[in-house]
């Protein structure tokens, strides 16, 4: 069985954690070699050809820090924290979304973290524990509190997300601010002090009134808007009679083989319109029809 390629992921950048905690170093290779992708805000800067544009240091905003994504091609790379971080959790603007369409999935990897780490440094630039400005440290992977001490680092929340089975039919939701026809997998946060499995099977327990068991783990994406983990899964439900949370769906049913092979090659008269396929939900979808 063949596992999906993951939007988000991946990314020909080297990481460089030795040079995160080396000042000198890092100071040494902010040079003209140095390369900065350039962002407008939180959206991606395209070239013609529709990949990403990079330019020197020298096109870094006066004043702005800068994260030090790390080495590619033997040349440092950067990007620069805007003003303002993403003042709409879970959203994404229309550029990004268009760019998910047309961007390789080289750039996407590399966007999805340069995104994920400037808009978190614009959105904590003060302390949580004191209240007292933070200043970047280890090359933009923390932000230190010069007043109580205190370090934080670069959030990332694990959300589950997952396909549930009952006699080869699936079961699908909708939310109200999805357009309408789109049906995808069931989703949640996962809660302090709770697993993997816990959260998937409270998720769904919650919006469809299903209990679930054999929940395994099928594949992740980073999902940069604004720093999700998404942790793909299957389990099978005990039961089909559903019991929909009308505060968190719109709709939920359950759909046959035949309706999702429709749904993924575009059938004229399809059940449901799919996920697109840079979302993991998409990529699950496929996964599931070549079990």
């Amino acid at each position: 069985m063949s596992y999906p390629t993951i939007s988000f992921s991946g990314g020909s950048i080297d990481r460089a954690d030795y040079i995160r905690t080396d000042p000198a170093k890092l100071e040494e290779l902010k040079d003209w070699r140095a390369r900065l992708v350039k962002l407008d805000g939180l959206d991606p800067v395209l070239t013609p050809q529709n990949e990403l544009e990079w330019g020197s240091l020298a096109d870094c905003p006066p004043g702005a820090d800068l994260v030090f994504l790390g080495l590619r091609d033997g040349r440092a790379c950067f990007a620069a924290v805007p003003e303002a971080g993403d003042a709409g959790a879970l959203q994404m603007g229309s550029r990004a979304r268009a760019a998910m369409g047309i961007l390789g999935h080289d750039d996407l990897g590399i966007y999805g973290m340069a995104r994920s780490l400037v808009d978190w440094h614009a959105r904590h630039r003060f302390c949580a524990q004191c209240g007292a400005p933070t200043q970047l440290a280890k090359g933009g992977w923390q932000r230190d509190c010069g007043a109580c001490k205190a370090q934080h680092f670069p959030r990332v929340d694990p959300v589950t997300i997952m396909l549930v089975e009952h006699g080869g039919n699936l079961l699908l939701g909708r939310q109200p601010r999805f357009p309408a026809g789109f049906y995808s997998a069931l989703a949640g946060f996962v809660e302090p002090g709770e697993t993997i499995e816990g959260a998937v099977a409270r998720e769904v327990l919650e919006e469809a009134g299903v209990t679930v068991r054999d929940v395994s783990y099928v594949a992740s994406q980073p999902w940069p808007f604004p720093s999700q983990l998404m942790v793909g899964c299957h389990a099978f439900a005990n039961e089909t009679e559903l019991t929909v949370d009308r505060t968190e769906l719109e709709d939920a049913r359950w759909f046959s083989r035949a309706e999702v092979v429709d749904a993924l090659t575009g059938a004229q008269g399809a059940a449901f319109t799919p996920p697109p396929p840079q979302a993991i939900a998409h990529q699950l979808l496929k996964w599931w029809l070549q079990r």
